[in-house]
């Protein structure tokens, strides 16, 4: 009985301007892929024995895109269990191990992060199967990355003696510096720390509750009075954070004797900042990774992303060039990894650019604000096959309203009619309306 558990909670600020609050970097599609990071993450399961419905973990403003693309990939089935406030990954998981220990006692939890890559398939449902065979007997594995460069950016497990088909762990290590990761390279001892885990569901809540009942006992009341609604279970917020923050390696697996790891050497990268997509991307005779629409001279070993328009750069090395619709970022690669302060300080600013895309996503469809001035704004609205804006007014403006294109329900005042495409409709100030959109 294997469940995996895809912790979707992030906001991926080390990726932005692509990457926003609202609309994070694990549901975006990377590289021209038609998946999103999220969803690849659900589809290389696809072949294993015994794959139940996904627990997905996330916040409560991307309930509907985690709903939207679990939908896509057909999976109607899944518990997405969400959390009110950030709590790291040690909460988060005890939340979805109670969830699995009610339908299946004997549950084995798979533990994902919904934003790295994994490109060998194969070895890496060998390495699953290897851990599944460590958690029916009570360990907690983890798997740990073969690496093949001193990396300053991972943490490091450094390995015991094996045991089966697993090795016994003789410590979690805090990321190094490079020389430092240089002699772990050396050595043949160390992985990388991926941030996967398996175990037994109950096995996990057991050593959880010896080495962090505080975390435990929060958890656990706050998951007994937790509402199931049709698609979402919510998490009260008030006994909920009441949980320390703590991740699962400082909680329960530098702490337990039941702590094991599984190599894995499938390719794996962790799509964390812009240097990484650039590591992972098919790259030109130069060495440049180009998406989109661009124009380069004399550039060398860099990323190019191009969003919305035509983007030209010229006589650059080690690059990375990122445009939006409405913001643009210029960094070299070894910057890259703090792109995170960027976005601190616009935060700061209380700029929105870091919250929403030009476009933004609602549970009904998107709006695009396409042009704006002193008594006017247009905006593009696409609302999905069935979705409906709720019923409003407005005190201050008046709209116009023109179908593009489908056909279009309005309720405008007391008046509910239908408009196709080329014709409007006229929305006074003050008076109540809605847009639906019936048709397929």
């Amino acid at each position: 009985m294997l469940i995996p558990v895809v912790m979707a909670g992030g906001t991926g600020s080390r990726l932005w301007p692509v990457s926003r609050e609202s609309f994070p970097k694990q549901f975006v599609s990377f590289q021209g892929s038609e998946a999103s990071l999220f969803q690849q993450t659900l589809k290389r399961l696809e072949g294993l024995e015994g794959l139940q419905a996904p627990i997905v973990l996330c916040n409560e403003n991307h309930r509907f895109l985690v709903a939207e693309q679990l939908q896509e990939l057909g999976i109607e089935d899944a518990e997405i269990i969400l959390e009110p406030i950030v709590r790291n990954t040690a909460p988060a998981v005890a939340l979805a191990a109670f969830s699995a220990i009610e339908a299946h006692p004997d549950a084995v939890l798979l533990v994902l992060a919904a934003d790295h890559n994994i490109e060998n398939i194969s070895n890496f449902h060998q390495a699953i199967n290897l851990a599944n065979e460590s958690a029916e007997n009570s360990h907690l594995c983890t798997f740990g990355i073969l690496p093949d460069k001193p990396e300053a950016a991972y943490g490091y497990i450094k390995k015991a003696e094996k045991n089966g088909s697993t090795y016994q762990v003789e410590s979690f290590v805090e990321k190094p510096d490079i020389e430092t990761a240089k002699t772990y390279l050396a050595s043949g001892d160390y992985l990388w720390n991926s941030g996967m885990f398996m175990f037994k569901a109950v096995s996990y809540l057991d050593e959880l509750k010896t080495f962090s009942p505080e975390i435990f006992s929060s958890c656990q009341q706050a998951f007994l009075s937790s509402k199931k609604e049709t698609d979402f279970r919510r998490i009260p917020e008030e006994l909920f954070a009441l949980s320390p923050s703590d991740s699962i390696d400082y909680a329960v697996m530098e702490h337990t004797k039941k702590a094991a790891v599984v190599p894995l050497d499938a390719d794996w990268n962790d799509l964390g900042a812009w240097d990484a997509l650039w590591d992972n991307a098919d790259k030109d005779k130069q060495g440049n990774a180009i998406i989109g629409d661009v124009c380069l001279q004399d550039v060398k070993i860099s990323y190019i992303h191009a969003g919305s328009r035509l983007v030209s750069v010229l006589g650059l090395e080690d690059a990375i060039v990122i445009e939006t619709p409405d913001s643009v970022l210029v960094s070299n690669k070894e910057s890259s990894q703090n792109v995170k302060a960027i976005v601190e300080k616009l935060n700061n600013e209380n700029r929105s650019e870091t919250v929403e895309h030009n476009v933004v996503r609602r549970p009904w469809g998107t709006y695009e604000s396409l042009a704006k001035g002193e008594n006017y704004q247009v905006k593009r609205i696409i609302v999905n096959s069935g979705g409906s804006l709720s019923l409003q007014l407005h005190h201050k403006r008046a709209e116009h309203w023109t179908v593009v294109s489908g056909k279009a329900k309005v309720t405008n005042g007391e008046d509910v009619f239908f408009l196709e495409a080329d014709q409007s409709t006229y929305i006074p100030i003050g008076q109540k309306h809605r847009l639906e959109n019936p048709s397929d």
